[in-house]
Parts: C-alpha cells; sequence; structure tokens
C-alpha cells in the first residue's frame, strides 16, 4: 500500500461539507424534481388481505376514466420479467414487483394504474375489483417454525429460508469449566429508517435506441445489472443517471422492484413513467422494513466476570419474501463478540417467512440488535457478579496490544484502544459525579438510571456474508473506484461513479485528491457520471465509503502524481525518485529547477515531443480497488468479514417520572473512535443521526401487526419517530486509532451512533427499574409498558408490605 502522510493539510481539517450549501439553499436535484414529456403516473392496488387467492381482476371501470391509460396485474408483469433476485438458495420462494396467483401480506401490491397525474391514477385505483379468497396467515417467528404453519410459499416445502448452525471454538468444553451460566432472551422490535423522502422513480424506453433511461433515489449495488436481468435486457441499455440526489435512505432504498414495474410499463406504453411512493405505500409496501429478531442468548463465565463463551441463537421474521433479509443474520458474524475476549462462540441464525411487508436492508445490517445481546448479556453478568457495568466491560476488553486481533469466526479485527476511549469518557462525564446525579434523582422521586454501551462498527463493507450464507455464490470481488482527470487549462475533475443519500461523498473524494496532489479541495469538481460511463462500485453501504471511495481517490490521486513527476523529471534529464513534488510544482534539489503545476500540464496536453517515452498524452488515471483483506472465501464455517472496526462507548443518563413512564435523557455522551477522520462535520452528522435513530429504535418506533394481520402503524400519526423534544444535546468525545489497512488509517462511520444507542438507552432503563424487580426485554421500551410495568410492580409491592 503506498505510504500516506504523516501530516495532514486536508485531511481531518475543519472544513465545510461542500454539498451542504445546495441542500441548505433548496437546490438539491430529487427524482421528483425529474419531469419528462409526456410522462405518466402510477398509483398501486392493494391487497387488504394478509394471505388470499386472487380470484379475479376487474379494471373495467377504472379504465373507463378518461386520462387512465393501462391497469397492469401480476399475471402480466411475470409473463414479461424474470423474478426478482434472492440472496439465499432459495427458487421457490419467487417475488415479482406485483402479486402473481396469491397476496401474502396486508397491503402488498396487486396491480399498477398508470394516468396522467397521481391523483387520477389514485382515483382509478380505487375503481379497481379484487375479487379475493382469504387464506390462513401467520405474522410470528416462532410460529413459521411450526411445519404444520400456513405456508407463505408452498411450493419452498416449509416458512424457513435459513438454519445454519455455527460453532466456533470448543464451547461445550467452556461452559462445562465455566463455574457461573446464564440465559436470556431479547427481542428487537420492527423498526426501519424511514427517509423523510419515499422511494421514487422514473424510467424512459427510447425504442430507437433500445435504451431504458433512469432516474431513481436508490442506495444498492448491482441495480442496473439487477433491472436488465429482470426485465429481459442487456445491462449497457440501461442508463441509470447517478447525480439525483438521495434524501435519506440507510440502507432501504433498494427499490428494485419498483423500477422493474416502471421499466416495464415504459416499454410497454412508449412513454416516459413515474412512480413516487406515499407515505402509505412506503411504509406498509416499500419493502423497507428492517430486522424484527428474537435473540436467545447463553453465557458462561466465571467469578471475576470474564466470559468464556456464548451461545446465541438469532430468530428473524424476514417478512413474505427473501430478499436480502436473512443476510442481516450473517454480517454480524463479523463481530459476534463486540470488543470482547469470549474464546468460543455458537451462533445459530434462522431466517423465516411470515405475512409481513418485507424486510431490507437497514443501517447496520443487523449489527445493531446483535449489539443490544451482546451488550445484554455484559449488563448481566455485572449484575450477578456484583460488579459495576464498566468495570464488567474492562474485564473483558480486548486490550490494545493485542491487535490484531482474531475472533473465533475468522475475522481479524484490524485495531483499536478502548480502554483508552473509556477513561477519556468516563473523565470527560465525570463518572462518580454522574452515579451521585442519578442517586439525587432516586431521592427526589423519580426513577433514574445509567446505560453503558460498548460496541464495534465494522466497515469497509464486502459480500463475505453471501458465499458464508450460501455455497453457490462464490463472489469475493466487492469494489469501488475513482477517476482522476487533469484538463488542458489544469483544472482537477474527480468522477465518482455512485449516488449519494447525504454521506457527503464529494467533500470525502475531493478532500482526499487535494491532500495527495496538494492543492485546494475547492479547486476540486466531483461529478457522478451514469452507469453508462462509469467504472464498477458497490454503492455507499456498510460504512464503506471513506475506506473504499477515499482509497480508489487517494490510489488514482497517487498514480497522477506520479505522471506529474515523470513528466517534470524527463525535463530536469533526473529519475524520477530524485524529484521533489510540493503543491502542485516539481523541482530538481541538485539544480534548483522547477516546473510549475501549469508548466507540467501544459507538457501533458500540448507538447507530446517532450513527454517520456512510452507515455500516454493528456493526465486521466483511474484506480479501481479492491476491499482489504478480503481475500479468500469462507472456509468451515470461518470468514473474515469487514477489514476495519470502529469503536463506540455510549454513557446515558435517563429520569422519568413513575406515573407517566416518560424517560427524560438527562446526559449522553458517547466516545467514537472510528480511525483518521477525514471531515469531522460528516462524522459528527453521522453520529448525531445514528444516535437518534438509535433513541427511536430503543423507545418509540416499530411496524405492528395486529392479530388479523393489518399493519397498525401506516403513518406518522402512528409510528412515532424522535423529535428535537426527545433528541438531547449529545456530547461527543473523540480518539483515533488509526487502522493498518487504510491509506489515512480511516475507519468506517456511516453507522456510528446507532449501534450502540439501542443497547444503553435499554441498559438506562433496566437500571431505573430494577429496584422494583422488573426489567424490559424488547425493544421498544414505549411509554405505555414503562408506565404499566412500574404500576404493577408498586402495586404488588404495596400488597407484599400489607400482607408483611
Amino acid at each position: 500500500m503506498t505510504e500516506a502522510p504523516s501530516q495532514f493539510r486536508f485531511v481531518s481539517a475543519n472544513r465545510r461539507v461542500r454539498e451542504d450549501r445546495r441542500f441548505v439553499a433548496g437546490r438539491g436535484h430529487y427524482v421528483a424534481d425529474i419531469a419528462l414529456e409526456g410522462m405518466l403516473h402510477v398509483a398501486m392496488v392493494a391487497s387488504q388481505h394478509p394471505a388470499a387467492r386472487i380470484v379475479s381482476i376487474d379494471a373495467s371501470a377504472a379504465l373507463a376514466l378518461p386520462g387512465v391509460h393501462y391497469v397492469l396485474t401480476g399475471e402480466e408483469l411475470a409473463g414479461g420479467v424474470d423474478q426478482l433476485m434472492n440472496g439465499l438458495d432459495t427458487p421457490n420462494v419467487r417475488r415479482y414487483p406485483l402479486a402473481v396467483g396469491r397476496t401474502r401480506y396486508a397491503g402488498e401490491w396487486v396491480a399498477a394504474v398508470v394516468a396522467d397525474s397521481r391523483a387520477l391514477a389514485e382515483d382509478a385505483a380505487e375503481k379497481v375489483r379484487v375479487v379475493y379468497e382469504p387464506l390462513a396467515y401467520l405474522t410470528k417467528a416462532e410460529e413459521a417454525l411450526d411445519p404444520a404453519s400456513p405456508p407463505v410459499h408452498p411450493e419452498h416445502g416449509s416458512n424457513i429460508l435459513l438454519d445454519r448452525q455455527f460453532v466456533w471454538g470448543e464451547v461445550d468444553r467452556h461452559f462445562a469449566e465455566s463455574p457461573r451460566h446464564l440465559s436470556f432472551r431479547v427481542t428487537w422490535g420492527r423498526n426501519s429508517t424511514v427517509p423523510i423522502e419515499t422511494f421514487g422513480v422514473v424510467a424512459s424506453w427510447d425504442p430507437w435506441r433500445d435504451m431504458l433511461d433512469v432516474w431513481a433515489s436508490i442506495q444498492m449495488p448491482k441495480y442496473s445489472d439487477q433491472i436488465s436481468r429482470a426485465l429481459r435486457i442487456p445491462t449497457n441499455a440501461v442508463r441509470v443517471h447517478q447525480d439525483v440526489d438521495v434524501g435519506g435512505s440507510y440502507g432501504v432504498k433498494r427499490g428494485i422492484k419498483h423500477t422493474v414495474l416502471v421499466g416495464y410499463l415504459s416499454r410497454r406504453l412508449n412513454r416516459p413513467v413515474r412512480f413516487l411512493e406515499d407515505r402509505l405505500e412506503n411504509m406498509r409496501s416499500g419493502d423497507a422494513h428492517g430486522p424484527e429478531r428474537i435473540f436467545d442468548v447463553d453465557v458462561a463465565f466465571d467469578e471475576a466476570g470474564i466470559i468464556k463463551s456464548m451461545k446465541m441463537r438469532a430468530l428473524d421474521n424476514a417478512g413474505a419474501y427473501a430478499g436480502r433479509a436473512p443476510f442481516q443474520l450473517g454480517k454480524p458474524i463479523g463481530a459476534i463478540v463486540g470488543p470482547y475476549k469470549i474464546q468460543s462462540v455458537a451462533y445459530r441464525a434462522q431466517s423465516v417467512t411470515t405475512n409481513k411487508a418485507v424486510q431490507e436492508a437497514v443501517r447496520g445490517f443487523g449489527q445493531s440488535p446483535t449489539n443490544y445481546a451482546i451488550e445484554t448479556a455484559m449488563d448481566k453478568v455485572a449484575r450477578a457478579c456484583g460488579l459495576d457495568r464498566v468495570e464488567a466491560r474492562r474485564r473483558n476488553f480486548i486490550r490494545k496490544e493485542e491487535f490484531p486481533y482474531l475472533i473465533p469466526s475468522g475475522t481479524r479485527y484490524d485495531s483499536g484502544d478502548y480502554h483508552t476511549v473509556v477513561e477519556k469518557v468516563l473523565a470527560h462525564v465525570d463518572y462518580d459525579g454522574l452515579l451521585a446525579e442519578r442517586d439525587r434523582l432516586r431521592a427526589s422521586g423519580l426513577l433514574a438510571g445509567i446505560g453503558i454501551a460498548a460496541c464495534l462498527e465494522p466497515s469497509g463493507g464486502n459480500s463475505s456474508f453471501e458465499p458464508l450464507l450460501n455455497e453457490k455464490n462464490t463472489t469475493t470481488t466487492w469494489m469501488d473506484s475513482a477517476r482522476i482527470t487533469i484538463d488542458g487549462p489544469g483544472f482537477v475533475t474527480v468522477t465518482i461513479h455512485t449516488t449519494s443519500s447525504g454521506q457527503g461523498h464529494e467533500t470525502l473524494a475531493a478532500t482526499v485528491v487535494a491532500e495527495v496532489l496538494e492543492i485546494d479541495p475547492d479547486r476540486i469538481r466531483v461529478v457522478r457520471p451514469d452507469t453508462l460511463e462509469s467504472l464498477p462500485s458497490n454503492s455507499p453501504v456498510g460504512s464503506r465509503m471513506a475506506i473504499m471511495l477515499g482509497g480508489a481517490c487517494f490510489h488514482a490521486a497517487q498514480k497522477l502524481k506520479a505522471k506529474l513527476v515523470a513528466i517534470a523529471a524527463f525535463q530536469f534529464g533526473i529519475a524520477p525518485e530524485a524529484a521533489r513534488y510540493e503543491t502542485g510544482a516539481v523541482s530538481d534539489p541538485a539544480s534548483g529547477r522547477r516546473l510549475d503545476w501549469a508548466d507540467i500540464v501544459n507538457i501533458a496536453h500540448r507538447n507530446f515531443h517532450l513527454l517520456p517515452p512510452d507515455t500516454e498524452p493528456g493526465l486521466a488515471v483511474t484506480h479501481v480497488m479492491q476491499v482489504p483483506t478480503a481475500t479468500k472465501l469462507p472456509e468451515d464455517g470461518r470468514v473474515q468479514m469487514y477489514p476495519c472496526h470502529s469503536f463506540e462507548f455510549h454513557v446515558v443518563l435517563i429520569a422519568l417520572d413513575p406515573v407517566l413512564g416518560k424517560p427524560e435523557i438527562r446526559r449522553y455522551v458517547i466516545g467514537h473512535d472510528c480511525g483518521t477522520v477525514i471531515n469531522p462535520h460528516i462524522v459528527k452528522g453521522m453520529t448525531l443521526g445514528g444516535i437518534a435513530h438509535g433513541i427511536g429504535a430503543a423507545l418509540l418506533e416499530e411496524f405492528v401487526y395486529d392479530d388479523e394481520g393489518q399493519l397498525l402503524t401506516q403513518s406518522f400519526m402512528d409510528y412515532l419517530l424522535p423529535s428535537s423534544h426527545e433528541v438531547p444535546a449529545v456530547e461527543i468525545v473523540h480518539h483515533v486509532t488509526p487502522s493498518p489497512f487504510t491509506v489515512f488509517g480511516q475507519k468506517g462511520s456511516g453507522e456510528s451512533g446507532y449501534l450502540g444507542a439501542p443497547a444503553a438507552i435499554s441498559g438506562a432503563l433496566n437500571d431505573a427499574v430494577d429496584a422494583l424487580g422488573i426489567a424490559f426485554d424488547k425493544l421498544p421500551i414505549r411509554i405505555f409498558a414503562i408506565s404499566d410495568a412500574v404500576a404493577a410492580a408498586r402495586a404488588k409491592q404495596s400488597q407484599e408490605k400489607t400482607s408483611a
């Protein structure tokens, strides 16, 4: 790896995020801003049944309305497109954009109405008459394990998508040797990122050029590949415009079924077609729900609180179709012991289908629920041993000198200094003072508790969990890329090959290239070409772009810098190694000769006779970068997952009125170590947003279904998001432990905050009610659950006193 500078000019500098200016001024360019001549609009007809056979669809009344052009059914669409891809080897779990033959969850789309306007399409959708024959259904994951449960996909043979048992290390021996054991169950409620902008897509087919143009608010690897596969057209006949701003995503904006549907309609009708989800479509049928997971955990430990071994079963409710949901059980394998020296692990990963909406990738890709389970175990071990919860973690942490550290599941952690981060946070928060404040609040009549969480953020995402869970998948390549050009007048343009959903990629690319070339980042233009003009990219998933896009930009800039030096050295008659590059100019230290930036650029573009032999004219370079450490397939159930591992340590003080049960976060401090920080503002924004998301997951957000299989939380009146009233002022304590695997020592931060906040908040609430003899073991912990549990516990205590 090319050596990075030891001192930075622009990396880690307190510079503005260049994207912010256009967003603050309202000059973003979103899919809703795309208005093509002759464009038609789509509204969906949705099933009201959780499971039903489609007997008939009568669209005659809808088609009779002026301005209505077409009504598409699942039967027609299934005849014209291939089924959508599953991550697992489950060929009989077939999935199309519209229901075919039967519906599998309430809200599933059964027909698409196309009209001159969205309003007209909605009116017409109400006139489509669908006759259903209701079928038996199920919504609970544990019911789906029963072979006698109603089958969501009868052809599949069961409701089980994945059931894999992994054993890493001598689990049975460690449990037998350990004097202390404990077992518990916790449940992570179904929630998601619910971005303010729902998913939208515009597709326009040009039959004269055989080209499908697509504009979408997308965050998805291999998007154009999957479009072409499903529509049965060549990939070079799909042009995805990547200069569309994405109004938030954090994983959920895959939108492949939406895109295949409007792509088919555009080809069928020879008109541009747009579909923008409304909130109801997004929340009940947009393929945008997150994990719904039950954890059964057993830990073996000694009297000092040292955990030797862990058994974990994770049962995930994937919803009606497979998609990529089961893989969210795979990624946590790369950090299955968290930041702790647990010697052996038995992990059972189970994913089942039910008659609920489809689960998709959500921030952290399953890591935050797993962290919640691990941190609950740490709290319980501390309580069993009579230890302070911080001290229990200290005793189990991997030490700084032990890195790189190989965990039982086969992943080698790159670097870390967990003890130092904890000490810095405790000093900042005045931990003894915080304990005293908690006790003061309790003495005043409030319930109060402190929550602790120490978590890892695996970053630099690759695809290792795919071949681990599906042996037919042999993918090991998960690259990203960059192109840099210097034009004749000397201006630098960096080309990045993916969409963005608010992560500041333009700032990242400009900063990295400027650092290498030693020029002002504001002189660098960053652009996003369409997919036909792009180099390979796997999109901003898995906290990977600082590592992968940043690394690709670094290496491309190094190539460009080497060419500039070679051209100048040739003029001096010296070897390139003897020349000195500084702030865009190259000099010969021996003779004092010097060529400025403009001189070298001029030679490259206009003086071919002055170029070194075998040198191409112009200044354009590319670099395609593979994920560091991703060199081989899994072996014997062990895998090197992500290359880098950021660390975060949360300390939270919560107080609540025992009658109302509404939690109030009085103090929130997070210690954060993501290696070298490329742009502090971006990292801060990621962390604060992640904590807000974590507060929602812990206290408020859940997609709730009733016993009839109906989604009850279909709008923001019922699906509650944290507001400025619930999100406190967050104090961030920084620490830097560089990664040895990246160009500047950077690690990922796209999921920071969220990966530990739910665990910390849960711990604080359980600390607050511990004296009442109760505990909360399911997220979210809603206000009514708190007040009811506290009232019942106090009534029981009062009754016991009376009886005594």
